[in-house]
This record gives C-alpha cells, structure tokens and sequence, in this order.
C-alpha cells in the first residue's frame, strides 16, 4: 500500500513509518514543511534501507496516497485538515490522534465532537473513511525494530473495507487487530492512551500496551 503519515516527522509518525517500510510499503512522510518531510524521509530510507520513503507538504502527502494516516498533535488539527479534504475524498484515514493536556487537571481531554477522531471526520466530510486506530502503539515500542511489538491493536470506524484495512496494516506489523464498533467507540481507545501514559509515568516504563483476553 502507499502510506501517507501526516505528521510523520514525529516519534509516532516516523515509527510507524519504519515498521511500515520493512513490511514492504510504500511511505509518503507528511509535514507542513517540506524540506523538513525530505530529510526525514532520508534518514528513514537510511536506517531501514527501504527506497520508497519520500517527502513531501501534507497535501501532496494525502493526496498521492491511498491510506492517508494522521499522526498530528491534536491541537494542530483544525489547521492542518481542511487542506487535505480534497486529498482525503474516498480514502481510509486513519486517526492516531489523542487529545491529551499535558499539565492540567486531566490529561485526557476530548473535544466536543467527542474524539479526535470524530472531529478529524467532521473536518475533511463525509467523503473521508476514517477509522480510529494504532493510538495505544508506544513510538518506543515501534522504533525497537528488532523486537515484535507486545500488544493488540484495537480499532473502530463506520466503513467494514475500511476497518478490513486496517486490520491489514496492523498485520503486516504482527499486531492482532480487533474491531471495536463504530467511530462513536474513538473516545474510548483514546482514553485508553492517557491510561497507559500514566502507567508508564507510575512504573517508569515506555512501551505498555495492552491485550484482550478471551479471544482466539
């Protein structure tokens, strides 16, 4: 598949970039500079000696991919997106967004839409398939290449071949992916991120994760 990481220059983004480019992917690093995706793109094709890793602004990122993933700050969305509605039309977008407040009384803090994934949807339209996913996959654990990663990946969204994408892309990274209901469900896997951040910060870990019990 041909991979769009919006924010790709960060931690997750990038992280998610590497395991995706040595499961045989195509990447597009996305960021509001280009020069800044470029070089960051480099260095990746550097460390995982994978050729299709390029750069590029985040629209022309959305719209040469067919998988688009959001890897942005969330307090950054409502001026990233709406220039990549066009880009976004008839696509599976992935939201990793997690609307944390760093400091204040609560670290997670939802948006009116009620998740970020909810509001990422209201901003590119309906013609957008958004699935929440990939939220609760340390960047620590995604930059250890030479480890499997120790978790499960819970995801949800409206679209069934959406959600069928998905559950693709967390395979080709040895992730059992579970399906968790309708967009609607989003605030609860993003909250599931402000829990394992305080469990890392409480027992000075960097990768918890976590698994289903019961499950074949």
């Amino acid at each position: 598949m041909k991979i769009a990481i919006i924010g790709g220059t960060g931690k997750e983004g990038s992280g998610l970039a590497i395991r995706w480019a040595l499961a045989g992917h195509d990447i597009i690093i996305g960021s509001r500079d280009p020069e800044r995706a470029k070089a960051r793109a480099a260095e990746l094709r550097q460390r995982t000696g994978k050729i299709p890793i390029v750069g590029a602004d985040n629209r022309e990122a959305a719209a040469l991919a067919g998988v688009v993933v959001l890897a942005v700050p969330w307090t950054g969305l409502g001026e990233t997106l709406p220039p990549l509605r066009e880009g976004c039309q008839g696509k599976l977008v992935v939201s990793t967004v997690v609307p944390l407040t760093f400091g204040g009384p609560r670290l997670f803090t939802p948006p009116t839409a009620g998740s970020a994934a909810e509001e990422a949807q209201a901003l590119l339209g309906p013609g957008a398939r958004l699935v929440a996913a990939f939220h609760h996959i340390a960047a620590q654990e995604l930059a250890e290449t030479d480890s499997a990663i120790d978790s499960d990946l819970l995801h949800c969204g409206g679209d069934a071949a959406s959600k069928q994408t998905v559950t693709d892309l967390a395979k080709s990274l040895g992730l059992r992916a579970i399906d968790v209901g309708p967009l609607s469900n989003a605030a609860l896997l993003e909250g599931i991120t402000a829990v394992l951040a305080t469990i890392n910060r409480r027992y000075r870990l960097k990768n918890s994760g976590i698994r289903i019990t019961g499950l074949e």
